[in-house]
């Protein structure tokens, strides 16, 4: 599975450049938005892009989301997410509904809220594979609204450990590994033309 999953995200980044050299020659406007996540900075997570065309109906969008928070109840709940995408835009670039494929990394130290209290937190590396589907609105003047979801497969290397007394849980001498499919992105995002 993992051979397939790296695979496939050379053929993206491969193929993303491919879309770029060829419609290059065609006559595109360029345009670059700046954007900012409504609904995760309710939640005090930052989740700051940058989308850009790469063609007449292809962007690319480049994105980081972090939390720097413990949860409520104090435990830690830490993460960085860069994001790489690819987007298919069905009618018209920066407008209408558009389809994503996109490879992350992460990077996390988290205790699984969804457990009985049990003082125990994972910290690792991991990275992600999947797609987003999207809706895109330009509103008045240079701004723009996205509404996007998506989520795909997760692969984590991590090590846990316990909250009190940072001694390892586990007896793996190295990394534990955990993949699963997740809906793992989504949120309104407000986006500013700065060219």
């Amino acid at each position: 599975m993992n051979f397939k999953l790296y695979t496939f995200s050379i053929i993206l980044c491969i193929g993303s450049f491919q879309i770029y050299a060829q419609e290059d020659s065609i006559t595109v406007q360029k345009e670059t938005y700046i954007k900012g996540n409504g609904a995760t900075i309710l939640l005090a997570v930052p989740h700051i892009g940058i989308e850009t065309t790469v063609g007449k109906k292809f962007s690319y969008q480049f994105d980081v989301m972090a939390s720097f928070w413990n949860s409520i109840d104090g435990l830690p709940y830490k993460f960085g997410i860069a994001t790489s995408e690819l987007r298919y835009h069905f009618k018209k670039r920066f407008h209408g509904i558009y389809a994503g494929a996109h490879v992350a990394g992460t990077t996390f130290k988290i205790a699984k809220n969804f457990r009985v209290r049990d003082f125990e937190y994972q910290q690792g590396l991991g990275y992600m594979v999947g797609s987003t589907i999207g809706f895109q609105k330009k509103l008045k003047g240079k701004w723009m609204l996205d509404v996007f979801i998506g989520g795909g497969w997760h692969q984590g290397y991590y090590k846990g450990y316990h909250v009190d007394t940072g001694e390892r849980l586990e007896p793996a001498t190295k990394y534990n590994k955990s993949g699963e499919w997740l809906p793992y992105r989504g949120g309104i995002m407000l986006a500013y033309k700065i060219n």
